[in-house]
């Protein structure tokens, strides 16, 4: 985790991998995602978080390449 590691809304992550706010959502639902930190009635993400989704999804298109 990042020493000053942002909070980022369903949005910001959802743009971040490219996708629809509901095709997030249920990447969350799948497990795909981690489930968000709940904080009143908001819910957030690490932005770490949704960067190490990314990371994984890259290191799976590099094993199915070779």
């Amino acid at each position: 985790m990042k020493p000053t590691d942002p909070l980022i809304r369903d949005r910001e992550a959802a743009a971040m991998i490219g996708a629809s706010v509901s095709t997030f959502w249920r990447r969350v639902q799948e497990g795909m995602i981690s489930r968000p930190i709940k904080i009143g009635g908001m819910s957030r993400w690490r932005q770490s978080e949704i960067e190490a989704v990314i990371a994984r999804a890259e290191a799976a298109r590099s094993q199915a390449a070779a």
